[in-house]
């Protein structure tokens, strides 16, 4: 979250006990696996709180604040392109609405812009967005059910989920809304067992995992909750090693990687923690820490490689044009 709202005592005591009741795994449970980090040219725009998706080509980066001064930010509309073979952005086309905290998934020559919260505010809304990207044309699809932002989304079989976030009155849902293209209409799904927030998600081998985030009681969610398709349910997974909210998450080959986050209690810091989870053998392993500890990013995997964009370098209100490039070794 780009800027920390007013909490109350009793909410930050209760942050502070969620972290003491959250059970992270101990370093005998995460073995250590190796990777490259490099530094790939930066986004046109210092950006946080953004939303990323590939085609398996090109990189696309949309929504988010800018800063406008320094508390403050407006929701830049350009929709930019990264070509990681050229190592080089372009601007494609502007936004119909600026968002920021949204979902941006793509399919099928298409990119959908998912919900997230209007223009630089923390209103929720239900707006959903269709770019045809061969035509350069935008059209508004059915709204989605559920209005929020700092929400998850993913895309599994074609079709388009929606996982959890916040509604009005900063309320924490699990609603679990999914969109099918073939009808242009949505639905419900098995709801998220843990009603969160700035938390991610990915779609593996039939199943969507989803990790980290925050609720009322701590902004160090360890939870992992996968999504089975075919039997439409919910079942826990190994915990995330270093709880965080306002992370990042992809998928490359067998595994989900997850990367920064932040958090305010009991201290305020960023973390460039990098790990992954094997979702077959239930087990996570750490990797080399970011160059640039940072939340509101996002994250994509192109031709063997994870590319990491954007965010806050501190907690709250900070932006960043960084783009770092990760090659695991396996």
């Amino acid at each position: 979250m780009p800027s920390r709202e007013r909490y109350s005592i009793g909410w930050l005591l209760g942050a502070a006990l969620g972290l003491f009741l959250a059970a992270p795994l101990s370093a005998d449970d995460v073995q250590e696996a190796s990777g490259e980090w490099s530094q790939m040219a930066p986004l046109p725009e210092q950006r946080t709180e953004v939303s990323v998706a590939t085609d398996g080509e090109r990189i696309f980066l949309a929504g988010g604040f800018k800063q406008a001064g320094e508390r403050s930010a407006t929701a830049p509309r350009t929709l930019f392109a990264h070509d990681p073979g050229d190592d080089r952005w372009e601007a494609l086309t502007e936004l119909p609405r600026g968002v920021n905290h949204a979902g941006l998934e793509y399919h099928d020559g298409r990119l959908y812009v998912i919900a997230g919260y209007d223009e630089a505010t923390f209103d929720p809304i239900d707006d959903f967005h269709i770019y045809d990207i061969d035509a350069d044309e935008w059209r508004s699809g059915p709204a989605v059910p559920t209005p929020r932002g700092a929400l998850a989304t993913a895309v599994l079989d074609g079709r388009i989920h929606a996982i959890g976030g916040t509604t009005y009155g900063r309320e924490d849902v699990g609603a679990h809304d999914v969109y099918d293209p073939q009808s242009d209409e949505w639905s419900q799904l098995a709801t998220m067992p843990t009603p969160r927030n700035h938390h991610r998600a990915a779609a593996i081998d039939g199943r969507i995992v989803v990790l980290a985030g925050r609720d009322d009681t701590t902004f160090r969610l360890t939870t992992n909750e996968i999504y089975l398709s075919e039997e439409d349910r919910w079942e826990e997974g190994a915990p995330v090693p270093s709880g965080r909210s306002g992370v990042a998450v992809t998928v490359l080959d067998d595994w989900v990687y997850l990367f920064g986050g932040e958090t305010f209690a009991p201290e305020e810091r960023t973390f460039d923690e990098a790990e992954r989870y094997h979702p077959e053998e239930d087990r996570w392993e750490s990797l080399p820490a970011m160059p640039t500890a940072r939340h509101g990013l996002d994250a994509a995997a192109v031709d063997g490689a994870i590319y990491v964009i954007a965010g806050g370098p501190e907690a709250g209100f900070a932006f960043s044009d960084l783009n770092e490039r990760l090659i695991p070794d396996d």
